[in-house]
């Protein structure tokens, strides 16, 4: 299951996203925000998607916001979970393959949507590479 959250400044982004990953019949929650509105507060979509993330290990998460910042560090708060932020497809396959991430950040107002939805598509296709030093790496830096 993927778990898709946003504010204003990842909404459009958020629901390009939503439509590719419907027509791929790839299963997802739409976390919200559901509307635009400029007024929100970004860790209040973030909370759903961790939660829904941490409930078991084959599920995803993409987060957006302006930036995609402070998406990536209010997720990160979270235990068990390794949110990155990619700027382009070579940062979200790397994020999976060599960091296990399980939460893809985005920023809404500097990725290009084309770019964005294959960036969407190698996260969710890329597998961690089980690599031992990647392992030892990954529990060092996770602690988990």
């Amino acid at each position: 299951m993927i778990y898709l959250g946003c504010d204003h400044g990842g909404f459009a982004l958020k629901e390009a996203i939503r439509a590719h990953l419907q027509k791929q019949g790839v299963a997802f929650t739409d976390c919200g925000n559901t509307v635009y509105d400029s007024g929100d507060n970004f860790p209040d979509f973030v909370e759903p998607v961790v939660q829904g993330v941490r409930a078991d290990q084959a599920n995803r998460g993409i987060l957006i916001c302006g930036t995609g910042i402070g998406v990536s560090i209010a997720a990160n708060h979270h235990q068990g979970i390794r949110a990155a932020l990619a700027h382009n497809v070579d940062y979200a396959r790397l994020a999976r393959q060599h960091n296990n991430a399980n939460v893809l950040c985005l920023g809404g107002r500097f990725i290009d949507q084309a770019v964005a939805l294959t960036m969407v598509d190698i996260f969710l296709k890329t597998a961690f590479d089980t690599n031992p030093k990647y392992l030892r790496r990954m529990q060092a830096a996770c602690k988990e």
